[in-house]
């Protein structure tokens, strides 16, 4: 293989070479990074920001950004605990059966608002999900008044905390429940967009909205259902976030849609539009909790750990922009 087709191979799939290098740095600087515990960790801590970004990458592909995700991944997280207060004697089955359905149905609802407002009001995205951001939280608030949902049944928590296969170094259990549920939402998400007439309508739509519509696709149904389902993405990380609390936090989520847009960005997919893959972005988000998880063992300060995810995020948009000027 020539020099040429290494360096394209490197810039096509910078993410997974800088994945890599983490994971050998860190491996290098801590004797527990490769640990079956850590190792187990990281996916736990993954799986948030991966449900988040599995939605978002639909909206950014369009061209568009929803930075509200984080509120509503908190209001359906308090939803659910108001809900899972109504039943104090539930089974584990019924207990993810409701924190699934009112994950779905809180963000519907949330993402119908958006989807409306952007969609059909041709209100700006930005403007809409700041503003919509802003509401929902004062709405967390509002519900809660300030506290924690308390009093919640164990079986609310399986979902979120629950580890199955347990193993000798790890009796409680090696693999989080969380993570094979965000397998199987990151999987449907990444399989609608890469292979259904649906999603080859989201890449067109974000390409030029104008041909898309010109070629009999509906623009305006295609935006409203990507951020639906950008919104129930968000709804399925605030029941996660609620089960593995045990509690419903009227500040859950916040500021998590910046981890997930600098994820979604890393994967590849372009804040210009019509380029992503949910499976990507995956990628992105293995490298923001890779490095979360790295500095929490090297005991950085957290102040400097919000300074490191910061840069990240500007590298992230930065290297979406010498991608677009390479794609020209």
């Amino acid at each position: 293989m020539d020099s040429v087709k290494v360096k394209k191979l490197v810039s096509e799939n910078i993410v997974v070479v800088v994945l890599v290098l983490l994971c050998i740095g860190f491996g290098i600087a801590s004797n527990t990074f490769f640990s079956s515990r850590n190792v187990s960790n990281i996916l736990s801590q993954m799986c948030t920001n991966a449900l988040l970004a599995s939605g978002l990458t639909y909206v950014i592909i369009l061209g568009g950004i929803d930075i509200s995700v984080g509120s509503v991944a908190g209001v359906a997280g308090i939803v659910a605990s108001y809900a899972g207060l109504m039943f104090p004697n539930m089974n584990v089955p019924f207990a993810i059966c409701l924190l699934i359905v009112t994950g779905i149905v809180v963000g519907g609802i949330c993402g119908v608002i958006n989807g409306v407002l952007i969609a059909y009001l041709d209100v700006i995205p930005m403007i809409c999900t700041l503003s919509t951001m802003t509401a929902l939280r004062g709405v967390a608030f509002i519900m809660t008044g300030g506290q924690p949902v308390y009093g919640l049944p164990d079986s609310f928590s399986y979902l979120g905390a629950k580890r199955i296969l347990p193993t000798a170094s790890m009796p409680n259990g090696a693999i989080p429940v969380v993570v094979i549920f965000t397998i199987i939402v990151v999987a449907f998400m990444h399989i609608l967009l890469s292979q259904t007439v649906f999603g080859r309508h989201v890449f067109a739509v974000g390409s030029n909205r104008n041909v898309a519509h010109l070629s009999g696709i509906n623009v305006r149904k295609v935006t409203m259902l990507s951020h639906m389902l950008c919104s129930i993405t968000a709804g399925l990380c605030g029941i996660c976030i609620a089960s593995k609390l045990q509690n419903g936090q009227p500040n859950a989520g916040d500021t998590y849609e910046m981890f997930a847009i600098a994820s979604t960005v890393l994967g590849g997919t372009s804040l210009s539009g019509g380029t992503g893959s949910v499976a990507r972005a995956m990628f992105g988000c293995a490298v923001i909790a890779v490095i979360k998880t790295g500095m929490d063992l090297l005991q950085i300060y957290s102040y400097w750990q919000n300074v490191v995810i910061g840069c990240i995020i500007i590298l992230a948009v930065v290297l979406d922009m010498a991608q677009k000027r390479g794609r020209n």
